[in-house]
């Protein structure tokens, strides 16, 4: 049976119109919910800690702005939008202790309740509103009149209107526009740590860079290698993101799409979806939120350090050369920050 969609129609901002709600964290998403919110009319308030640099941007916005305690104290609505591995943290110093009954925790990602990083109340509603696109796009959509698709989820439904809430601040932020298609805690955070550890960033990245030391060290020109195995990538994707799988293949040429349907299975064999089977196993176990969440406490070394490793590959070296030469790419950024700037003055 398809899933149910549900649109403008299956949601209303007067569940939440005459409620406190607060935004905790100002980064990616919040800050787009929280704009988002704003101008949908809707009663908002920034929580953050005292010596964030996030602070004077916010109260530019024209948004009231309070210590983290104080903004759960006063809000019906708490979103929770600080990084996973900092939640428990913030969670248990100022936001716990200030919990009562009939408030209501949201979130947009599974991360701490489903791996249990934190214990929620039980006359508490904790819910989920999860944009299926980053915070930047879910503030440009809105803008533009338009939406990204989201995902809701009830974790614990204390007062009996967990979902109506839910919907409604879906509503807020542009989701219904789009459609939203419910989820729960579970599913949401599972398959989004394995789409982006095995496909679209781990399994990407790692097939792309593969692709190029290949052709290098068969001595073909990094440029070229850059432009077959990175540089394409995008029209591909694209194509499959408006068309699907088949459609792409229509698009492309047909010996493209012979060595499509019979050499992609020799690379991505069976053997790949071995190793895919076990890092799911890992994800589902709590194995891989464990490591992270101690690398984080670790202070990140292991991290840092790969991220300096792999900033400095070939194909890092190549690609910022001949992106250079790019004039549409220079216009995507400018166009990029041009709608950054038009938040402030959207949210007037």
């Amino acid at each position: 049976m398809a899933a149910k969609i549900y649109t403008n129609k299956d949601a209303t901002l007067v569940t939440i119109k005459k409620k406190t709600l607060a935004v905790i964290g100002f980064g990616s998403q919040g800050h787009a919910h929280a704009l988002n919110l704003k101008d949908s009319g809707m009663n908002v308030i920034i929580g953050l800690y005292a010596k964030s640099k996030s602070r004077a941007v916010a109260k530019k916005l024209g948004f009231k702005v309070m210590d983290t305690a104080d903004a759960v104290k006063a809000a019906d609505v708490i979103f929770v939008a600080v990084p996973d591995t900092k939640i428990a943290a913030v969670y248990e110093k100022d936001i716990a202790p200030y919990l009562t009954k009939g408030k209501t925790l949201l979130f947009s990602h599974g991360f701490a309740v489903h791996f249990k990083t934190i214990t929620t109340p039980d006359d508490v509603n904790v819910i989920m509103v999860a944009p299926k696109g980053p915070g930047h796009t879910v503030r440009s959509q809105f803008v533009d009149g338009k939406g990204v698709p989201g995902l809701i989820a009830v974790h614990n439904d204390a007062d009996g209107k967990a979902k109506k809430i839910a919907l409604a601040w879906a509503r807020g932020v542009g989701c219904t526009r789009a459609g939203v298609f419910e989820t729960d805690f579970k599913e949401e955070t599972v398959t989004d740590l394995f789409g982006e550890q095995v496909v679209l960033c781990g399994g990407a990245s790692a097939l792309v860079k593969a692709g190029f030391e290949t052709l290098v060290e068969a001595g073909y020109q990094p440029e070229m290698a850059y432009f077959e195995c990175l540089h394409e990538l995008k029209l591909i994707v694209d194509l499959m993101n408006e068309s699907g799988i088949a459609g792409m293949r229509f698009s492309i040429s047909e010996t493209a799409e012979w060595g499509d349907v019979s050499v992609g299975p020799k690379i991505i064999n069976e053997s790949v979806k071995n190793r895919m089977r076990k890092q799911l196993k890992e994800i589902e176990s709590g194995k891989f939120a464990k490591q992270w969440i101690a690398e984080a406490d670790g202070g990140c070394k292991n991290f840092n350090k790969i991220r300096k490793e792999e900033a400095k590959h070939q194909i890092e070296k190549v690609g910022e050369r001949l992106r250079s030469t790019m004039s549409w790419i220079k216009q995507k950024k400018m166009a990029k920050g041009a709608a950054q700037a038009s938040y402030v003055s959207a949210s007037k």
